[in-house]
């Protein structure tokens, strides 16, 4: 019985790896068809040539450039880049729906490159602002850490479960952090440091546990895009106004 019951969980794992396997082999090759040769593989810069990819670096030009500033505590500048930042990665989809011709791998690779700009624009970003508002001190790095281990952790799940049938995915996304984060900054100049330090913090870990929250939220409509993109302006306006009164 033991020995019957071993082999079929070998089995059941060595199907499991094929099955594993299969769909990596699938996703490199973008869908189904033959194996791609060597000579046959895609130059990676080619995808830079692709408008939503395009867009997608932007935003990471402006997620570093909110991390520089941050570093250099110039902290209006980098809410304004990490804003920017966000923006961009909200478009890349729109432009990514507006050109239905991708090929597969250029929607593949997109996708990934979209995730890997979310984690340095949305979890990074706060974490280097959060470690250098206060001078990075050792009781700052838990929060840090705590964003920046949310965020893997869902940007990883997403990529794998993504939407359900419903429109709905589990918690709330990475992006929300880079807003909530410059609303708190607009308290910066209106209460004293400790208690301002104090708020972020909170507020970071709160986000922390929200990214990974087993709730379901409903996909936004394009409603909220006009919305999202007018306070964006707006605090644009806001921090650009504080950052030349400094």
């Amino acid at each position: 019985m033991c020995v019957g019951l071993l082999r079929r969980q070998f089995n059941n794992r060595t199907d499991n790896r094929r099955n594993m396997a299969e769909s990596d082999s699938e996703l490199r090759q973008g869908g189904g068809g033959p194996e791609i040769g060597e000579s046959q593989m895609p130059l990676i810069l080619s995808f830079v040539a692709d408008w939503p990819n395009i867009v997608t670096l932007f935003g990471l030009c402006c997620g570093v450039l909110a991390i520089f500033f941050a570093l250099h505590q110039n902290y209006p500048a980098a809410i304004i880049s990490i804003l920017w930042a966000v923006t961009f990665d909200w478009y890349d989809g729109v432009v990514a729906r507006a050109l239905p011709d991708r090929s597969a791998q250029h929607r593949s690779i997109g996708a990934h490159m979209d995730s890997l700009v979310d984690l340095v624009t949305s979890a990074v970003g706060p974490a280097i602002l959060l470690l250098s508002i206060t001078d990075f001190n050792a009781w700052a790095y838990p929060g840090a850490l705590a964003i920046i281990m949310a965020g893997v952790l869902r940007l990883a799940y997403f990529d794998v479960f993504g939407v359900d049938s419903n429109g709905t995915y589990a918690g709330i996304t990475i992006d929300n952090s880079p807003i909530v984060v410059s609303m708190v900054f607009f308290l910066e100049s209106f209460i004293n440091h400790n208690g301002f330090v104090a708020i972020l913090y909170t507020a970071i870990v709160v986000m922390a546990f929200l990214h990974v929250a087993p709730f379901r939220t409903p996909k936004v409509g394009n409603v909220f895009y006009y919305i999202f993109t007018a306070y964006v302006v707006a605090a644009t306006g806001g921090y650009a106004y504080i950052l030349a009164t400094q």
